[in-house]
């Protein structure tokens, strides 16, 4: 199918790129708390639920990702919250999973900016792993 085909209107491009800009929008102002990423997204999402496939699948996929991250998001902020003010030790496993969890916000970051920019010119952008879930979730 045409990435093109699910545009009725262009003004649909736009909304759906917002999806991943409130998202990109809601790391930026709510880093520490992994909880206002999501309730974000949430909003955006919930706001849309009735307008054309192509602005709501996108939403969807935004908010997959978004659940995806949040628990390991979640985890990173209160074990680093546990380090910081019950000086618990910071151990090679805390540096390790912070490692892990840096790259995979970097990696969900770039993905978020790349579908924004080609979400905005109308092509349908499918994240590995989270489109064919998003296909099931979201009809025509």
């Amino acid at each position: 199918m045409n990435s093109k085909s699910f545009l009725e209107k262009e003004y649909e491009a736009e909304k759906a790129s917002n999806s991943y800009l409130m998202s990109l929008i809601a790391i930026m102002a709510g880093l520490p708390l992994p909880i206002l990423n999501l309730l974000a997204t949430f909003i955006f999402y919930t706001a849309h639920t009735r307008k054309s496939y192509f602005i709501r699948w996108h939403c969807t996929q935004a908010l997959i990702s978004q659940l995806i991250v949040f628990p390991i998001n979640s985890i990173a902020f209160w074990w680093t919250f546990r380090v910081f003010y019950t000086f618990t030790e910071a151990n090679s496993a805390y540096f390790i999973y912070m490692a892990v969890i840096i790259g995979i916000n970097a990696i969900e970051f770039i993905a978020t900016i790349y579908a924004a920019i080609e979400t905005r010119k109308g092509n349908h952008v499918r994240w590995w792993g989270v489109s064919k879930l998003v296909d099931a979730m979201v009809k025509p």
